[in-house]
């Protein structure tokens, strides 16, 4: 095996499971590939919401693939369609809701290894 390289049946048998969708990590610390960045992909269900969470430590840059969601960034919504890029600044409280019919598809991206993940109820 390469360094580095994960496969996809990996990242599928480490996915994990919540009531509003499924989130897989590609690359990392935690995932034992990379300290250098935090790489993942998430699915929302078509009208639910991850957690409102911030991460005190690393920006967050998330990639819509496919779907329609609201992106609740602090005070701000911004609304986001598939190919559209929002950058989310450390320490901000946010979370996705997918507003559409089907499942939304996100790429999530890190600067650091390791995130910080505090849940902000």
């Amino acid at each position: 095996m390469a360094a580095g390289y994960r496969s996809r049946e990996e990242a599928e048998r480490a996915a994990v499971e919540h009531d509003w969708g499924v989130e897989s990590w590609l690359a990392g610390a935690e995932v034992g590939n990379c300290d250098a960045l935090t790489l993942g992909r998430m699915t929302v269900g078509p009208g639910r919401s991850d957690l409102p969470h911030a991460h005190a430590d690393a920006v967050e840059v998330l990639y819509l693939m496919r779907g329609t969601v609201a992106q609740i960034v602090g005070e701000e919504t911004i609304m986001m369609e598939a190919g559209d890029t929002a950058v989310i600044p450390a320490g901000t409280p946010h979370m996705t809701h997918n507003h559409g019919d089907e499942d939304a598809d996100i790429i999530m991206a890190y600067p650091t290894g390791t995130r910080e993940f505090r849940v902000d109820l």
